[in-house]
C-alpha cells in the first residue's frame, strides 16, 4: 500500500478550522472514529459532530495550524502522524467548567489510519496538564482511594459577606455516568451563583468525590435557606431528577447550628490570636486586626 499524502489530511483540518462540525465528522470515511485525551472513546458521526461543537462552544477562535508531518514505517504504510499546534481563547462553558477567558497554544499530533485513501480513524494526542495549567487550573494528581479515605475535587463560592452561620444545607447525588456528573456540577455552579444575590446566602462548597457530588451552603439562618425554592434553575433541577431518569440516588437537608466558635485571628505586628467576631478592629497591642474572613 503506498504511504499515505497529507492531502488526505487537509479536509479534516480545513473542517476544524471552519468550525464545521458535520464537515469535521464528513472528513472519515463512513464509520470513521476520532478520539483525544478529552473523549472516553472513540466518537463517529453524530458523537463526534456533538464533541466538535462543544469545542467549537468554548473556543470560538479554535484555529490548528499543521507544522509537519509523516508517513508511518513501511511495515504500516496506511498511516499518518501530523504534527500541529492548537490555538484558541476559552469564553465559552468545557467539560462541565466555565469560561477562564484564557488564551491557550497546545502542540500535538493526531495520527491518522488511511484505507482505501480515506481516513478510517483519527487518534489526536496532546499534554492535558499543559492545557490545564493554560487555562489557569490547578493540577494535583491524585488516587481514587488509598485505605478508608476517598479522594476527589472541591470548589468554593462566597457572597463576601462576613457573618457566622445559622445553619447549613446539604445535598448529595451520585452520578451513574460522566455525561451526568458534568451536568450536575454545571447545574449546582449555576445555582450557587444565583444565590450569590440573595439576602441570606454566605457561601457554597461544591465538591466530588467518586461518583458523589456535594455542595455544601452557607445561610445567615434556617429562613434564609427558603431562597433555594425560590430559584428557578434549582426547582427545574429538583423536576428533573424526581420525574426523569437522572442519578442513581441522592438526598438533600438542612442543618441548624449548635453552637459556632469565634474566628480567632493572628495579629500581623505581635502574633496574638484575637477572636474577630467579638474584640473590634484592634489587637490589644493596638495594631490594626484583619479584615474578617468568610466564616465558612
Amino acid at each position: 500500500m503506498p504511504a499515505p499524502a497529507l492531502t488526505q489530511a487537509v479536509p479534516y483540518f480545513e473542517a476544524w478550522n471552519a468550525h464545521d462540525a458535520g464537515a469535521v465528522s464528513a472528513a472519515l470515511a463512513d464509520g470513521g472514529t476520532y478520539a483525544d485525551p478529552t473523549t472516553e472513546g472513540p466518537l463517529a458521526g453524530a458523537a463526534l459532530a456533538e464533541h466538535a461543537r462543544g469545542l467549537f462552544g468554548a473556543f470560538p477562535d479554535l484555529n490548528f495550524e499543521v507544522l509537519g508531518f509523516q508517513p508511518a514505517d513501511a511495515g504500516a504504510g496506511g498511516t499518518m502522524v501530523v504534527q500541529w499546534l492548537m490555538r484558541g481563547t476559552n469564553t465559552g462553558p468545557w467539560n462541565g467548567q466555565p469560561p477562564t477567558g484564557r488564551p491557550v497554544a497546545i502542540r500535538g499530533v493526531v495520527v491518522f489510519t488511511v484505507t482505501a485513501d480515506e481516513i478510517t480513524s483519527a487518534e489526536g494526542y496532546f499534554d492535558r496538564q499543559t492545557l490545564a495549567e493554560q487555562l489557569g487550573f490547578q493540577m494535583r494528581p491524585l488516587p481514587p482511594a488509598a485505605g478508608p479515605f476517598q479522594f476527589g475535587y472541591a470548589v468554593r463560592a462566597s457572597a463576601g459577606r462576613r457573618r457566622v452561620p445559622g445553619a447549613f444545607s446539604l445535598t448529595w447525588l451520585d452520578a451513574r455516568s460522566e455525561q451526568e456528573a458534568e451536568e450536575i456540577k454545571l447545574t449546582a455552579a449555576m445555582v450557587a451563583a444565583e444565590l450569590t444575590q440573595e439576602p441570606g446566602f454566605l457561601s457554597w462548597v461544591g465538591m466530588e468525590i467518586g461518583n458523589r457530588l456535594y455542595t455544601i451552603t452557607a445561610w445567615e439562618s434556617q429562613d434564609a435557606v427558603r431562597a433555594v425554592m425560590r430559584n428557578s434553575t434549582h426547582l427545574a433541577a429538583v423536576k428533573r431528577r424526581l420525574t426523569e431518569d437522572f442519578a442513581a440516588a441522592g438526598s438533600t437537608g438542612v442543618w441548624s447550628v449548635h453552637h459556632v466558635n469565634g474566628v480567632l485571628v493572628r495579629c500581623p505586628s505581635c502574633a496574638r490570636l484575637t477572636d474577630r467576631t467579638q474584640d473590634g478592629d484592634l489587637c490589644a497591642c493596638g495594631q490594626a486586626l484583619p479584615q474578617m474572613p468568610d466564616y465558612w
